[in-house]
Order: structure tokens, then C-alpha cells, then sequence
């Protein structure tokens, strides 16, 4: 633990409940879509972790209705970027099951003060030829498919409120590949009653069905575009990080906006699809808490 946390502990832990009490009460409404995107996977639940850690207060039912609207590439590794709007929802029923626009629909099987552990089932959005057809024409279309995910997250301490999430997901069509996530995030300083905000790394990791699907180019795919064949393997996708913040204007009324970064490394950046290896993303929205 650094010495300045050391020095400053009570009143770091004195701001730290009062932060981490007001988001209990505002839950993890981030408004985004979980597809491949430079935004790291934790940020999709940044925050749900701590709210028992420091309240046992929880309602049983959190509903959260908002607008958002999204900047991010139109895949990995594209150059051109465009802009997503839709609603943001979030719904949560005790700290058992949930359904929400960025973290998808599960239930959690494990949850105490520290671990949460659940299933949840999201989805990818895929990737269309037609959308940047100078690049992928005859590369064929990556359809949009669910995915069935497993979670895990811990909280190291309400001392040092480091959140470690890992999450392994498994698409049900499109590539049928495999990808893995491990992260870490924790609350940072400089906030107030109205604003508060996180920040943390995460690296990525997928099988070869699913590198060969979304940077590898085939025979079949040689033939129609411009392309070599290129067969990259499983491994380390990418790596990066990002930062999500929360404004309360009333009771009721709050905005998030989040910031992610991601650089494809290895296989996946090196693939000739790709034309631009660090991408960038962010959103922001505006939601109402009942």
C-alpha cells in the first residue's frame, strides 16, 4: 500500500464511505452496448462490487431509464469511428439478478460484502462488410450473437476498495469463439458529493476461432478481396484501460460518461484488416433513478 495512503487513511476512508454510499445509492447505470470496443469490460458494472461493502441497505428493486449515446470505431482495428445512440437501462432485484443495456441479463450466485460470481448472457454486435467496404469487401458480414458470460469479481479491503474482475464469454454463433477479460478499477480521488469517478487497466485474451474470425483472412475470403491468407492464433488480444465518472444533479437525476482506450497487440494487430491497432471510445448519458 503507498505511504500516502498510509498517512491519509482516516480521512481517505472517511471519503471513500461517503463516495462509495452515494453510488450504492445510484447503482452502475452505464449506458452502453457490450460489443468488441475499446472501452474495458469492467466498466460495464464499474461500482456494483462496493455498494454492499459499504451499505446493507440495498432496495429490492433499482430501475434506471436514460438516453446514451456512444463515439467508437466501427470494429477493432477500423479507422473511421461513428455514433451509436440509444436507451440505457438498468434494472436490479436485490443483489440476485439484474438486466441492464451494458452488463446484459444474469443472476449472481455468489455475493457477499467482498465477491460477487454470477452468469449472464450479452451480446456482439458483429461487423458488417458493407460498412467500410473499401477495407472489408469480401471479408463477408460477422453476425450479431449472443454471448454467454462468466464473472467473478473481488474486492481486495473497504481500506483499499481495489476491485479484480475476470469474465470468460462464449459466443453463440459468429466466431464461436472464446475471449477472456481481467481487469482491476478502484475509486480515485478529487471527488465530491456530486462527482465521483474510477479508473483501472484490463487486458484481453481470446481463442483462435475467434482471432481467425474477426483479423484472419481464409481462402475463401483471399479469393474475393484483396487479401493474403493470414491465420493468427489464440493469445492476448489487447490490452488498455479506461474511465468512467458519475455527475448527480438531484435525487434522481445523474449522467455518466465514460473513456476507454485499447491496443491490439500480437496476432490481432498485425492482421491486414486492421488499419489502426490503439483505439479510442467513449459515451456519455443521462438517466433517471426511481
Amino acid at each position: 500500500m503507498p505511504t500516502t495512503y498510509k498517512k491519509n487513511s482516516a480521512p481517505i476512508r472517511a471519503w471513500l464511505c461517503m463516495l462509495l454510499t452515494l453510488f450504492a445509492c445510484l447503482g452502475a447505470s452505464q449506458a452502453r452496448a457490450q460489443t468488441p470496443s475499446p472501452l474495458p469490460e469492467w466498466a460495464y458494472s464499474v461500482g456494483v462490487p462496493l455498494r454492499k461493502l459499504y451499505t446493507t441497505d440495498l432496495p429490492t428493486w433499482e430501475v434506471r431509464v436514460g438516453a446514451a449515446m456512444t463515439v467508437r470505431p466501427r470494429y477493432e482495428g477500423a479507422n473511421d469511428y461513428y455514433i451509436l445512440g440509444g436507451p440505457s437501462i438498468d434494472v436490479r432485484y436485490k443483489d440476485l439478478a439484474f438486466a441492464s443495456t451494458g452488463e446484459g441479463i444474469g443472476f449472481n450466485a455468489i455475493h457477499t460484502d467482498r465477491i460477487r460470481m454470477g452468469l449472464a448472457i450479452t451480446y456482439d454486435m458483429g461487423r458488417r462488410e458493407k460498412k467500410d467496404h473499401d477495407h472489408l469487401a469480401g471479408m463477408g458480414n460477422i453476425g450479431i450473437v449472443p454471448e454467454s458470460k462468466i464473472f467473478a469479481e473481488y474486492v481486495v479491503s473497504k481500506e483499499f476498495p481495489l476491485v479484480i474482475r475476470a469474465n470468460i464469454r462464449r459466443q453463440l454463433g459468429g466466431s464461436d469463439g472464446w475471449i477472456g477479460d481481467l481487469g482491476a478499477y478502484m475509486p480515485m480521488p478529487g471527488s465530491s458529493e456530486r462527482f465521483f469517478w474510477f479508473l483501472g487497466p484490463t487486458v484481453t485474451f481470446v481463442d483462435s476461432r475467434y482471432m481467425q474470425t474477426w483479423f484472419g483472412v481464409n481462402a475463401q475470403q483471399s479469393a474475393r478481396s484483396k487479401y493474403a491468407e493470414y491465420h493468427p492464433s489464440g493469445g492476448i488480444k489487447s490490452y488498455g484501460g479506461g474511465v468512467s465518472g458519475i455527475w448527480m444533479f438531484s435525487k434522481h437525476w445523474f449522467a455518466t460518461a465514460d473513456f476507454g482506450v485499447s491496443q491490439l497487440v500480437g496476432g490481432a494487430r498485425n492482421s491486414p484488416v486492421v488499419q489502426r491497432s490503439t483505439n479510442l471510445t467513449g459515451d456519455i448519458s443521462v438517466n433517471y433513478q426511481f
